[in-house]
């Protein structure tokens, strides 16, 4: 459907960031989730909250009314309301306001405003910085391909961890602080993370050779998810040179950032143009 009139209007400053309105509102944005956010920060400091608290609520407030506002006129004026509403965007404007009318009901809800910074993300539209996005996508897929190796290892350090908590729980019992095979597997997720926060520790002789265990094969084991998303990372980088082809002599294998071919020296088409 074609916007007509004040949505039209409306719509170019609020989504566009081609006119100098429209670039000016949403940096203007920026600074406004900035500040909202540090105020909420500042709110957190027992010192400074006692003394400012009501300066503080009041302009918390302020911003929430302006946000509320910003919100609506952004369904007011978008295209596809719909589909503004339920897109990722649309959902975290909507959680940028949503703490403030919770906090009504539950005391310290405010504090969850901070999810407000991911509305900065919006800088890397206004500032023409869609190549960082793209960039971005492609460790997003590499994520997404490795999730069910990444599932497996997850669920293979899961066992391990209540396979030695049990026996903690066996072999120090509720005396050393392992008061139940829960807490002895919150020991072991600590321990073969190699955190260490030393809250429960092993007295005995043969609790120590266990834990010496999970520590070793924490350290043996904790480079492989790495492992796994950087060989789904290095393919996908392999398939994206494998894409872009030289017009001239039709090999492929370039670089992203490639001006050139590497193997005739004709000037290659923009990569990001082609996206």
């Amino acid at each position: 459907m074609a916007l007509t009139g004040r949505r039209k209007w409306l719509n170019e400053v609020i989504f566009g960031t081609d006119t100098p309105a429209g670039r000016n509102f949403d940096v203007f944005l920026i600074w406004a989730i900035l500040v909202s956010v540090g105020l909420v920060l500042l709110a957190s400091v027992e010192r400074i909250a006692g003394r400012y608290g009501e300066t503080l609520f009041a302009l918390e407030w302020f911003f929430t009314a302006l946000f509320t506002v910003e919100y609506f006129l952004r369904i007011y004026c978008a295209v596809e309301r719909r589909r503004y509403i339920f897109s990722f965007y649309g959902i975290v404007d909507l959680l940028a306001i949503l703490p403030s009318y919770l906090a009504l009901v539950y005391t310290g809800a405010s504090y969850l405003l901070v999810v407000r910074l991911l509305r900065v993300l919006r800088i890397f539209r206004v500032l023409k910085l869609v190549r960082y996005l793209r960039d971005a996508n492609v460790l997003l897929r590499s994520f997404g391909l490795a999730r069910r190796k990444i599932l497996v290892f997850y669920a293979s350090v899961l066992v391990m961890c209540v396979i030695f908590g049990a026996l903690m729980f066996l072999v120090e019992g509720p005396g050393h602080g392992f008061t139940s095979i829960p807490k002895s597997v919150y020991w072991a997720i600590v321990t073969i993370t190699t955190v260490g926060y030393g809250d429960i520790s092993p007295h005995t002789v043969l609790g120590q050779a266990i834990a010496s265990m999970t520590m070793l094969i924490g350290y043996s084991i904790i480079a492989v998810p790495t492992g796994i998303v950087t060989a789904e990372l290095a393919s996908e980088l392999h398939q994206e040179r494998s894409l872009r082809r030289c017009d001239n002599c039709s090999r492929a294998g370039h670089d992203r950032d490639a001006e050139y071919c590497k193997y005739c020296g004709y000037k290659l088409e923009d990569l990001h143009a082609e996206l």
